[in-house]
């Protein structure tokens, strides 16, 4: 048996796809197999895969599942320890597949690892570092813009989640929290995942041996924001909390999370995304009673406050690579 295999999203990704297959057939390791799941692609992703690459397996899905129903598709089909998930929009260097998996691999209790994302264009820039999430109810991609010379993101650490643009997941864990949450459909959901296993018990960690190039919407070409990643994002960062915290700590949180929202408001207003945002937001809340709770329990409750920790020194953190990325001579001055 292999030990990983790397399950490849796909939905209409015939632009990118060759890139990522053909550093994935670089490896510095063959201790892996390829699942590409596509979402009902309309381009010819699939018969290309088919014609070019005949030892990477294919799931065809009727229909699109959005990423989290794409990857849970994917996720049950695999028989070996571990499970990686790896955008269609990467380029991986050759030592990521075993470096990501030595990782997960030495220690029992880490849930999932996430890789060394980088900027494919800029190559002097990072693009994620694993993922906070703060007390405003902020997701954010720890490192995005920062220097890849800046000494700090070189060193292994507990980050809140993995990133599931690239990261590796413990399938015994999994077995144990639940798979992606399929009404998500996209976004935060790797946020969701990574939450769930703190509340188990399991921690999440970054792995700076384990490289990706990645080309993300703004290299690509499409918008970085659109009504439906908006309206999405806004749904289910309500889900998110809702799901996740028990009844005492939401309400201990609330005006940290509606002073979020409040900024969010504004934020997207500048920007014309206003009434997407609000629609996102209403909905949540609207929906939010149908979502799979994580059940409190007493055994977890040094776990929350624990995870209480962690959302206040995220919102640190967040505004420490906010004002790098807005100041950058100000902290180059600050360095001297």
């Amino acid at each position: 048996m292999k030990r990983v295999t790397v399950v490849v999203p796909n939905w209409n990704g015939m632009g990118v796809l060759k890139e990522c297959l053909d550093s994935l057939m670089r490896q510095d390791t063959d201790d892996f197999e390829i699942l590409l799941v596509d979402n009902a692609s309309e381009d010819e992703s699939v018969s290309f895969v088919r014609a070019n690459y005949p030892s990477v397996r294919i799931i065809e899905n009727k229909e699109n599942l959005g990423f989290a129903g794409g990857v849970n598709v994917g996720i049950r089909a695999v028989t070996t320890p571990y499970v990686l998930l790896l955008n269609n929009d990467v380029e991986a260097d050759p030592h990521f597949v075993a470096g990501l998996t030595d990782c997960i691999e030495h220690d029992p209790r880490i849930f999932s690892a996430s890789a060394r994302m980088i900027n494919f264009r800029e190559r002097d820039i990072l693009d994620d570092c694993g993922d906070l999430y703060t007390i405003l109810g902020w997701q954010a991609q720890r490192g995005v813009g920062q220097k890849v010379t800046d000494p700090k993101y070189f060193k292994p650490c507990k980050v809140f989640s993995a990133c599931g643009g690239a990261a590796v997941y413990r399938m015994e864990a999994l077995e144990k929290t639940g798979l992606f949450d399929e009404q998500h459909f996209a976004y935060l959901e790797d946020i969701d995942i990574g939450y769930r296993g703190l509340l188990y018990g399991y921690k999440n960690v970054y792995c700076p041996d384990a490289v990706v190039y990645h080309i993300g919407s703004a290299a690509s070409g499409a918008v970085r924001y659109s009504d439906f990643k908006v309206k999405l994002s806004a749904r289910n960062s309500v889900y998110l909390y809702y799901k996740n915290m028990p009844a005492v700590q939401r309400i201990l949180n609330g005006p940290w999370l509606a002073l979020g929202r409040c900024i969010k408001k504004r934020f997207f207003k500048k920007r014309g995304f206003l009434e997407a945002y609000q629609a996102g937001v209403r909905e949540g809340f609207e929906t939010r009673k149908t979502t799979k709770k994580v059940p409190f329990e007493w055994k977890r409750f040094f776990r929350y406050f624990y995870i209480e920790g962690l959302l206040i020194s995220g919102l640190f953190a967040y505004s420490s690579e906010f004002m790098k990325r807005r100041f950058p001579g100000a902290s180059k001055k600050g360095d001297k």
